[in-house]
């Protein structure tokens, strides 16, 4: 468990300021995911991975795509189009996951202290 604010566990609510989705990296997706997503876009499961997804660096899965400017090809001007069905990795951040320095970056709002699971 993080310890900010005092030594407090805090819990962030997503702003949908976008920074998240213009950093470098995998933005990882798992099987049920690409049903959900393909199906929240309309497409077929096989164009979604073919048009929109790649190997991760690992080889060990997929990622969705980045677009000609490095961030995730889901992020219009309007923010993420699959918001409703975002990735888990983009929903748990950053609860449940985050890096160093992330504050810098991130506008997500500080909304209370975790609570036990």
């Amino acid at each position: 468990m993080r310890m900010e604010n005092g030594g407090k566990a805090v819990r962030y609510e997503c702003t949908r300021c976008g920074a998240c989705c213009r950093w470098a990296g995998d933005v990882c997706i798992e099987t049920d995911e690409i049903r959900e997503i393909s199906r929240f876009l309309d497409m077929d499961e096989q164009v979604f991975i073919d048009t929109c997804c790649r190997l991760r660096a690992n080889r060990r899965g997929l990622s969705i795509r980045d677009a000609e400017d490095g961030a995730c090809m889901m992020l219009t001007k309007d923010g993420c189009r699959i918001n409703p069905v975002k990735p888990r990795q983009c929903r748990d951040f950053p609860n449940k996951w985050n890096f160093p320095g992330w504050r810098d970056l991130c506008r997500a709002r500080e909304v209370g202290e975790e609570r036990e699971a």
